[in-house]
């Protein structure tokens, strides 16, 4: 009797909601709040041991991501890390603002008796871009969150991860900054472009650039909530370093293993000696989930089967000629 492959069973989506999450009420002081999604033990951290995303990966792995704002059992808003970056970045002091001052709202909501189709829920990411949905029962209580790093887990996507390469889903648009550049200069890079992280570069040979370092959104969170000074600290002094760097050539499978093995959500991609680079996340990697990423593997499987068949064809005819 031949046995169901695991790695290509249907996943079962509810698996993949964080069933408690952060929550605080609109009154919370921000740096409380930040300190929540920071969850950094204050009096045992170095600057270098903050920025590393490799350096505690169980604390890393567990970290809230989002923080939900809950008055009278209802969400009124949400609080992200990009939140955070974008608050710093404006250089203000969190000391006398509370969740109120800067949650977004509204926000969007899925009912559970509707999280069963995982397309369903990759197209409210990319509709709205967000990545962090909140669930919610028949009477719109909260019941958790779904980000798409949890959906990836649960979809166990080793095959489909297998036949794509990094250059199919890695973003070319990468914001990179000198050694020597302030953490709050990063910080406004990120809130500018709406993105995750900046890279830390060196000169390289013909005009390229060697990335030496990597500070994310999470560094930010972690800086802020130890209320640091970031327009006076580099981002030499805070990166993480050194980066596995992928190849454009590199399978998914091989990006997603290196994620889990690293416990990062990102991977810097580098090639033509320098003069290229790219950036591949959780994110990202959900990508070969899309419906229509989807129908054009399968357009090209029958292309390709097509094909086959019609040089098999003639392959026989010739033969049969030949024998003739």
């Amino acid at each position: 009797m031949q046995q169901t492959d695991p790695m290509m069973c249907t996943p079962n989506l509810e698996d993949a909601i964080n069933y408690h999450p952060l929550v605080v009420s609109p009154e919370m002081a921000l740096v409380d709040v930040i300190a929540h999604l920071s969850q950094a033990p204050f009096s045992h951290c170095t600057l270098g041991d903050l920025a590393s995303e490799t350096s505690t990966p169980e604390a890393v792995m567990a970290r809230p991501t989002c923080a939900l704002i809950m008055q009278d059992d209802e969400i009124v808003g949400i609080l992200t890390e990009r939140d955070i970056v974008r608050f710093a970045a404006a250089g203000m002091d969190c000391e006398h603002v509370t969740a109120a001052d800067v949650m977004a709202h509204p926000v969007k909501t899925l009912p559970l008796a509707d999280f069963k189709d995982i397309f369903a829920v990759m197209f409210l990411f990319r509709r709205y871009k967000i990545r962090h949905l909140p669930i919610v029962d028949d009477q719109n209580q909260l019941v958790g969150v779904a980000e798409p790093s949890s959906l990836r887990k649960v979809l166990k996507p080793a095959n489909l991860l297998k036949l794509r390469r990094v250059s199919e889903v890695m973003s070319t648009s990468v914001i990179h900054a000198p050694p020597t550049c302030p953490v709050l200069n990063l910080a406004q890079l990120m809130a500018e472009h709406r993105v995750s992280c900046v890279v830390i570069v060196e000169p390289a040979a013909d005009n390229g650039l060697k990335p030496i370092g990597i500070v994310t959104e999470r560094d930010i969170v972690q800086f802020q909530a130890m209320q640091f000074d970031i327009g006076k600290i580099t981002a030499a002094e805070v990166m993480s370093s050194p980066l596995f760097l992928l190849d454009p050539g590199d399978s998914l499978w091989a990006a997603h293993q290196q994620m889990q093995q690293l416990r990062v959500r990102r991977l810097v991609v580098s090639w033509n000696w320098g003069q290229d680079l790219g950036i591949v996340t959780q994110t990202s990697l959900l990508k070969v989930f899309d419906p229509l990423e989807m129908y054009g593997i399968i357009e090209t499987l029958q292309q390709t089967i097509q094909q086959l068949e019609a040089e098999r064809a003639t392959y026989w005819r010739q033969q049969n000629a030949e024998v003739c």
